[in-house]
């Protein structure tokens, strides 16, 4: 049974960036609130643009919140330097690009062992990147101690920056895109090591992708963000399966094996210091111009009525007004 008490939680949280030259500001994170519990792996799911890359940063300490809070294991996060370098040996980070975050110029074993020198590590160095290598399905380790990584194939370079943040034992990992830079023949591998982990270790996982089909063969729970918000959230197959919110289901629409027709949404997602009144999906749903929320009796409403900030906790959620009221007639 996964423990009720998250981890890891993000209360009304905000980041917004000055805009230029007395713009309005970029409201990137508009109102989060999100939970991971121990043990969990969530996916949170968007385009490019939506602000699921700067919700991460923000949850890692990078990105000061300019309002609301992150909390980890029940004590707000402090942004002091010694306050995360402490919480960063809990809590650490796996980058989208294996070549980019690897130094070319140090070895593997360099890699792996940066963070433990980084942190004053006192154990035996040695044990301790062999093991995090191992962990990582890059075996045996002592093989690949002196290989830099222009050596190594795409997905051993991942399981090196894989091991590079297993190496300090943290409770939960960030992984930004995975596996967005690898062959699908990868893939699987990189997906299966990151179940093997959480069933073996324990480890918690917030997975940011703009891939359903990724969610869906790896996460317990997806959050689905749009303009800053997160605008449905729940149990992996009950969101996939049985989406409730337009966009989602335009998401779901392009996977091979939705066998449905694709939703083409109209447009670009809106500038995030422009955020449209009502529901800001608005004017780029597909059912709105269709109709259907005309004929539900909210397309008013979809225009003009905010929705509120979904809770950050496991239960099935989502804001649309179409598939409220849709909802509510059915029951």
């Amino acid at each position: 049974m996964t423990p009720t008490t998250p981890l890891l939680s993000a209360e009304g949280l905000k980041v917004a960036f000055p805009g230029r030259r007395g713009d309005a500001p970029a409201r990137a994170v508009d109102g989060v609130d999100l939970d991971i519990r121990p043990g969990e792996i969530v996916a949170l799911v968007g385009e490019s643009g939506c602000g699921k890359t700067t919700l991460a940063r923000s949850l890692l300490g990078l990105v000061p919140p300019t309002s609301g809070r992150v909390t980890f294991d029940g004590q707000p996060l402090d942004h002091t330097s010694r306050a995360l370098k402490a919480y960063r040996k809990r809590v650490q980070l796996v980058l989208q690009d294996p070549s980019g975050s690897l130094n070319p110029r140090h070895t593997v074993y360099d890699a792996v062992a940066e963070g433990l020198r980084i942190h004053g590590y006192a154990g035996d160095e040695r044990a301790a990147v062999a093991g995090a290598l191992s962990r990582a399905g890059l075996r045996p380790p002592e093989r690949f101690f002196l290989r830099y990584p222009h050596e190594l194939s795409g997905g051993q370079r991942q399981r090196v920056v894989i091991a590079g943040a297993l190496v300090l034992e943290p409770e939960l990992v960030v992984a930004d895109e995975p596996v967005a830079s690898l062959d699908a023949s990868v893939r699987g591998e990189i997906l299966a090591l990151l179940l093997r982990l959480r069933d073996e270790l324990g480890l918690s996982a917030l997975v940011v992708t703009h891939d359903l089909g990724l969610a869906w063969n790896i996460a317990d729970r997806v959050a689905v963000m749009y303009l800053g918000r997160i605008v449905e959230t729940g149990e992996v197959e009950q969101i996939l399966t049985a989406p409730r919110h337009p966009y989602t289901r335009a998401l779901l629409s392009v996977l091979p094996e939705a066998g449905t027709e694709p939703v083409v949404l109209t447009g670009e997602p809106p500038d995030p210091s422009r955020v449209p009144s009502g529901c800001r999906f608005h004017a780029r749903c597909q059912v709105l111009a269709s109709g259907e929320a005309e004929r539900a009796g909210v397309a008013e409403a979809c225009r003009t009525e905010e929705l509120p900030v979904l809770a950050g906790g496991g239960r099935t959620q989502v804001a649309c007004h179409w598939a409220t009221a849709t909802a509510a007639a059915h029951s």
